[in-house]
């Protein structure tokens, strides 16, 4: 893999280690080394509606707070934070000093060598953070997130993406850890954007996996949790983790989704949505 800040991108779910030296089939955690190569960020950034934050947020306080999880190497967060903002590409904090007052983006991944490409090659150094981070380790994730949210007086997140991330938690973790991360997700963030890869991407990754030799994923044929995922994660987030589906953007050209949520507890920092918001 390229150590320079080229076109490489999104995608490293939790758990394992990183090893970005492996065939991209070898990545089993999600942490393809080239990523954004083969789905650059414009394929999602260009399905969300310009002034999306500030519909969303009229007039809570700012700086608004992100949480980006599997963000692999960095590009998809960055090219997120622009066009919440309206930046142009190619700017960066330079050029944009007031960016970090209206935004602050934690961006995680459980691949230290991305993480690493992420940090070297941000536009954004003071107001998106780059973390190697095991999401699904509870024990390493519950205080250095309360860390990252005390800096700024809050609890949760006003918003947290979740990128063609949720399939590689669920072949690691099972029906139980899928359930256990969205979850988690919705009790830390107001508002939820999630890309579900659909079931063929399953079937695809236990394929790469098995054509090199390599054993099958864990949970792969004891997964009841199948079939339309966009479907049973709306499901799971809607029943079970008390938010509701505000809309879904559309599809990108490789076939998936982009579902926005929103937390209907008064967990959020007595951020009631106002009139405008409803």
């Amino acid at each position: 893999s390229t150590g320079a800040c080229g076109a490489e991108g999104k995608m490293a779910a939790p758990m394992g280690e990183g090893s970005p030296a492996l065939e991209p089939g070898a990545a089993p955690y999600g942490n393809f080394p080239n990523y954004s190569r083969f789905h650059p960020p414009e394929g999602r950034v260009s399905l969300l509606p310009d002034g999306l934050l500030r519909s969303l947020f009229p007039v809570a306080a700012r700086p608004l707070l992100g949480l980006d999880v599997g963000c692999n190497s960095g590009e998809l967060s960055v090219a997120l934070y622009r066009h919440l903002l309206g930046l142009q590409e190619g700017e960066g904090s330079l050029d944009q000093p007031e960016a970090g007052k209206d935004l602050n983006l934690l961006c995680c991944d459980i691949d230290p060598v991305l993480i690493k490409r992420a940090q070297q090659c941000s536009p954004f150094p003071a107001s998106i953070s780059f973390a190697n981070l095991d999401i699904m380790d509870s024990s390493a994730r519950e205080p250095f997130l309360s860390s990252y949210l005390g800096r700024f007086g809050r609890s949760t997140f006003d918003i947290g993406f979740c990128m063609s991330v949720t399939m590689w938690i669920h072949l690691n973790h099972g029906d139980r850890g899928l359930v256990e991360f969205l979850s988690f997700l919705s009790s830390l963030c107001k508002y939820l954007l999630i890309e579900p890869q659909p079931w063929k991407c399953y079937r695809a990754a236990a394929r790469r996996l098995r054509k090199l030799g390599r054993n099958d994923f864990d949970h792969f044929r004891s997964l009841a949790i199948n079939g339309d995922m966009a479907e049973r994660i709306t499901q799971i987030l809607t029943k079970d983790c008390a938010m509701e589906l505000v809309c879904c953007f559309g599809s990108t050209s490789w076939d998936r989704s982009l579902l926005l949520f929103k937390s209907n507890g008064s967990n959020h920092e007595g951020r009631e949505p106002s009139e405008k918001e409803q």
